[in-house]
């Protein structure tokens, strides 16, 4: 499986129901080796950050697989719009 930015956007768009979704391939020479995600879900609310992340991940399980790294970002849409107006 190749994995790309757009699909791992995709992906947790529809399974997180995420409002606003950022990836970027981190590799040095953008082999979608390494991603850095920002997601922003309402299904966060209540969660701790742990258990934001394990969903993440589990959305992401096969793709994982393949990243050699991955960082990850998760807000609520609340959050995410206290972010911005800072």
């Amino acid at each position: 499986m190749v994995v790309t930015a757009d699909h791992i956007r995709d992906k947790l768009l529809k399974e997180l129901e995420a409002v606003h979704v950022e990836v970027e391939d981190t590799s040095p020479n953008r082999c979608a080796a390494s991603f850095k995600v920002l997601v922003v879900s309402n299904q966060f609310e209540g969660k701790s950050l742990l258990q934001r992340h394990r969903m993440v991940n589990s959305c992401l399980v096969e793709e994982l697989k393949e990243i050699h790294a991955f960082e990850q970002k998760t807000v609520t849409a609340e959050q995410w719009e206290k972010q911005k107006s800072q």
